[in-house]
């Protein structure tokens, strides 16, 4: 226990240890929108089908590597503020990650209508909801003046 200890962020609290878990999931997310498109079109589905048609009308191969890419960017974003915590600029970019992810779905679901809510959406909205929230209320502990 004590070497995989010796990996995980070494600032107090759990918020560093969760931007580091959000960034190892993301990374896999990452690789399953390159391999299939499965799982990108259950996010991207408007009708209650489940599991949405072989051929999604909103989801290609294209934007999901598109996505995929965008995905593994923000999960950069956020392994290295899980280990720089105390540095402004890495936990700005951190927030403003959730906070892009949270206007993207969201837009998705009330102004394009290319998603719906449920299972699939709910989990991003409210990973980046509660990082964002957490983020904001922890900037004075974890960023000093």
């Amino acid at each position: 226990m004590d070497a995989l200890q010796a990996w995980l962020p070494q600032a107090e609290g759990l918020l560093p240890k969760w931007l580091l878990f959000v960034s190892i999931v993301s990374m896999g997310n990452s690789v399953q929108s390159y391999s299939t498109l499965a799982f990108t079109s259950r996010v991207y589905n408007p009708t209650p089908i489940d599991p949405p048609p072989t051929t999604p009308k909103h989801v290609t191969a294209l934007s999901s590597r598109t996505f995929g890419t965008w995905t593994f960017l923000t999960a950069m974003i956020r392994f290295y503020a899980a280990y720089n915590i105390n540095d402004p600029a890495f936990y700005q970019l951190a927030m403003w990650s959730y906070a892009v992810a949270w206007g993207h779905f969201m837009s998705e679901w009330w102004v394009f209508g290319t998603t719906r809510w449920g299972k699939p959406l709910a989990g991003p909205i409210i990973v980046a909801n509660t990082s964002l929230i957490w983020m904001w209320l922890q900037w004075g502990f974890y960023v000093k003046a």
